[in-house]
């Protein structure tokens, strides 16, 4: 009997969270349909921020306040809530992956839906040093064989301050050449803004974190030389076959 295959956004989940979880991170997940508060408001996103448009946002008709999360993020608030609820204090260690919605045209780099991971630890002594250090090692274990350059640009994002732009650049012998010695732009991500922390109940006079985020099918899409997004939700079997 034929055996069948895993489909390389499950694989990169699943590899994703072995790096991670060596490192002390814990998978946490959330729901799909989200409230604005969690999704919005508790993320320091303003009522008038352009991401709530129609143009960005699959708004439920039936259902006021809920929307299909835009992003992984919701789940941080979720995360640190219940913690604070049991009592449970920083540090927190936290890797998030899963679906995320966004309401824009499809073409080879975009889809309506796509998957994000989302990453956050939050301590009395966490710096941009171990925001770096830790990325690093992630793309140094997903990449193997590969030595791996990080470097930060200045960047605007309502839930981190301060926020950057995450570039990563490969150097070795079994790199693609698509991605040799190039500065590619992978994610977004800086430390937590205070208000967050303090809309999850977290005390930000005690406590700082950093966060980070990036799309899996883009780095799907990096590490095995795919060239159409929309091959990753197509369900050919010829596509998922070659993995």
């Amino acid at each position: 009997m034929q055996r069948g295959h895993i489909h390389p956004i499950s694989s990169l989940i699943r590899e994703a969270n072995q790096i991670f979880g060596r490192m002390g991170f814990v998978f946490a997940e959330g729901p799909l349909l989200e409230d604005e508060w969690h999704n919005f408001d508790a993320l320091n996103v303003p009522k008038d921020h352009p991401a709530r448009d129609m143009q960005d946002t699959f708004f439920i008709k039936d259902e006021p306040g809920k929307v299909l999360r835009t992003h992984t993020s919701p789940v941080q608030i979720r995360f640190m809530e219940e913690q604070v609820k049991k009592g449970i204090l920083p540090p927190y260690r936290v890797i998030v992956p899963g679906k995320v919605f966004r309401n824009e045209a499809t073409d080879m780099t975009h889809e309506a839906e796509f998957f994000q991971i989302e990453g956050f630890a939050v301590g009395e002594d966490i710096t941009m040093a171990h925001l770096k250090g830790t990325l690093e090692r992630f793309f140094k274990e997903l990449f193997k064989g590969a030595s791996v350059e990080i470097r930060f640009r200045p960047s605007f994002f309502p839930f981190t301050e301060p926020s950057v732009e995450v570039d990563m650049r490969l150097v070795g012998e079994h790199i693609p050449e698509k991605l040799k010695d190039k500065w590619i732009e992978m994610m977004g991500a800086g430390m937590i803004h205070p208000n967050v922390l303090k809309n999850a109940g977290v005390d930000p006079e005690k406590y700082r974190g950093f966060a980070f985020g990036m799309g899996l099918d883009r780095l799907a899409m990096l590490r095995w030389g795919i060239d159409d997004v929309r091959l990753m939700h197509s369900a050919d079997l010829r596509f998922v076959n070659q993995f």
